[in-house]
């Protein structure tokens, strides 16, 4: 996969950003008075949703080597958050040097370069959660 210097610096800026936020909002909300000490029924139920992810290859076939993209969707899942590609390799999901960040709207894209030839069974992750299982053919 390439990556460009400019990727890389958004995707640390971002991080960064993200955790200067969080870190601010923690102090404050340990300045203020707590009014309720347990949240609305609504506020539980919408904290709870189950992260997934989906994915979509822009090829179902491709020369080694060559470029093609792999776009998607997450619920669940904060802006900023990292989602890696794995590639099942005999009975092992092995992680590929291959990752983005999520976007505000929970959408992310990849650029992807593979070279084992054959059927390759791919999936996105992103902590514990994963996308189903999708394939390129690799000749």
């Amino acid at each position: 996969m390439m990556v460009t210097k400019r990727r890389s610096l958004r995707a640390a800026v971002v991080g960064a950003l993200g955790a200067a936020s969080l870190a601010l909002a923690g102090t404050a909300m340990a300045a203020a008075p707590a009014a309720h000490t347990t949240a609305p029924a609504a506020a539980r139920t919408a904290q709870t949703v189950k992260a997934s992810i989906t994915a979509t290859p822009s090829v179902s076939s491709v020369r080694a080597w060559t470029l093609f993209r792999v776009t998607g969707k997450t619920t669940g899942l904060p802006a900023g958050s990292k989602v890696t590609l794995q590639q099942k390799q005999g009975t092992k999901w092995v992680t590929l040097p291959a990752s983005t960040p999520v976007a505000r709207s929970g959408s992310y894209a990849l650029r992807v370069e593979l070279g084992l030839k054959g059927k390759n069974d791919l999936r996105m992750v992103s902590g514990s959660t994963a996308s189903p299982v999708f394939n390129v053919t690799v000749r």
